[in-house]
């Protein structure tokens, strides 16, 4: 595909690799305060569809820098389009990448994340939070309804209460907030967010990957079994990881007390 370029002519979405196995994917539209545009989400996406196949990566990192996560969808490419011309956009093969990562990712939240910056969110495993960003699905003041998971995933985060009253309200709520109802993993002062973040993605890429993926795909999938059913996808998942060499140097590396070498096999 074209690689697409933002206002400042840098993509929209940029790609660092600052530690062996961790990539940070940096949202890049400062001008528009990152608004998820259609050339930043399609690049956004193809990013995650090559990650996810790359045996280097093992932790990533998404971020929309130290001012703004990103404050929501881009309304000038929504307000005069129809209802056919939405269902087209077809947002949800563009997001699938991300929703089906089976790396590990970690959101680093400064500022606002807002409608659909929200949404992106919460396609992560964790969020990093700084002390001054705000949640907020506001769809509802502009006349629609969140319609890439804000409703869907927020609600399994918070509870039914919490999400209703951020979805009718279009309120925002705050980072404390937002770590006490679960919505944030980590709540940090705002200078902290990316380092902390980088730590938590150096932590897991230390970790055996397929072990690391094995209980991403576990909890996601058995969020919405019944109990019986989750824990028989636990009780598989981890009998297959004995048949991996990492399961044996980790428990070798234990017996010898020695630091385990993990190789993803």
């Amino acid at each position: 595909m074209p690689e697409a370029v933002s206002e400042n002519n840098a993509p929209p979405v940029l790609l660092e690799r600052p530690e062996d196995g961790i990539v940070v994917l940096r949202l890049n539209r400062p001008q528009a305060t990152n608004a998820l545009s259609l050339e930043l989400q399609a690049l956004l996406s193809q990013h995650f569809t090559d990650l996810a196949v790359d045996p280097t990566v093992r932790c990533i990192v998404l971020t929309g820098g130290d001012k703004v996560f990103a404050a929501g969808g881009d309304i000038n490419s929504m307000a005069s389009v129809g209802p056919i011309d939405i269902y087209r956009r077809h947002t949800e093969r563009v997001w699938a990448p991300i929703q089906h990562c089976p790396k590990p990712v970690i959101a680093a939240v400064c500022g606002y994340a807002y409608g659909g910056g929200c949404e992106l969110a919460m396609l992560a495993d964790l969020i990093v939070a700084g002390e001054s960003a705000r949640f907020c699905q506001p769809e509802i003041r502009i006349g629609i309804m969140p319609g890439i998971g804000g409703t869907q995933r927020l609600v399994r985060a918070v509870g039914k209460v919490k999400a209703m009253r951020m979805a009718l309200t279009g309120q925002p709520i705050t980072a404390h907030d937002a770590w006490v109802a679960g919505l944030v993993s980590d709540l940090v002062a705002d200078d902290r967010v990316l380092a902390t973040a980088l730590e938590l993605a150096r932590t897991i890429a230390a970790m055996p990957p397929l072990a690391a993926e094995q209980i991403k795909e576990v909890i996601i999938a058995g969020i919405d079994a019944s109990l019986e059913t989750a824990l028989a996808l636990e009780r598989k998942a981890n009998a297959l990881l004995f048949a991996s060499r990492d399961q044996q140097e980790g428990m070798q590396a234990f017996i010898e007390k020695r630091p385990p070498r993990f190789e993803g096999r």
